[in-house]
C-alpha cells in the first residue's frame, strides 16, 4: 500500500506539473513518456468533460508508476473516497489569519527608553572616550 500511495501522489504531482507546462507551451522539454500522457489527456478531453479526463490520465501514470516502482500485481485503488469534484490538481494558496496587535499599555509591552535619555547616554559615552584618550 506504501508503493501505491507513493505512485499516487507522485502521479498527481506529475501531471500537474505536465498540465501547467503544456498550458505554458513548454512542452518540448518534457520527456517522451509525459508527452505521450499528455498526447492521451488531449485525445481524452475529445470524448469527456475535463475533471474525468484529468481522473483518467492520472490513473494511467499512476499504474504505470506503480509498476516501475515495484508493485506486483495490478494496482489497488488509492483513492477510495471523493472530497468534491477535481477541477484542477493545484491547491490554491491562502494568506494565514492576521494576528491581533498588542496593546500599547498592555502587561506584556516593553517599556521604551525615551529618546532623550539615549542621547544623553550617548553623550556621556562620548565625554568620556575623549577625557580618557587625553
Amino acid at each position: 500500500m506504501l508503493i501505491a500511495r507513493r505512485a499516487d501522489t507522485r502521479a498527481r504531482a506529475d501531471f500537474a506539473t505536465w498540465k501547467m507546462l503544456a498550458k505554458l507551451n513548454g512542452t518540448s522539454s518534457l520527456p517522451e513518456e509525459a508527452q505521450n500522457f499528455l498526447a492521451g489527456y488531449r485525445t481524452l478531453l475529445e470524448k469527456m468533460a475535463e475533471a474525468e479526463a484529468t481522473e483518467a490520465t492520472i490513473q494511467l501514470i499512476y499504474r504505470s508508476y506503480y509498476a516501475e516502482m515495484g508493485g506486483a500485481g495490478a494496482p489497488p485503488d488509492v483513492r477510495t473516497h471523493k472530497d468534491g469534484p477535481v477541477t484542477d490538481n493545484v491547491t490554491a494558496f491562502r494568506r494565514p489569519a492576521p494576528k491581533p496587535a498588542r496593546a500599547a499599555g498592555g502587561p506584556q509591552a516593553k517599556p521604551r527608553l525615551p529618546v532623550a535619555l539615549i542621547f544623553a547616554c550617548l553623550v556621556v559615552v562620548y565625554v568620556g572616550l575623549r577625557y580618557f584618550w587625553r
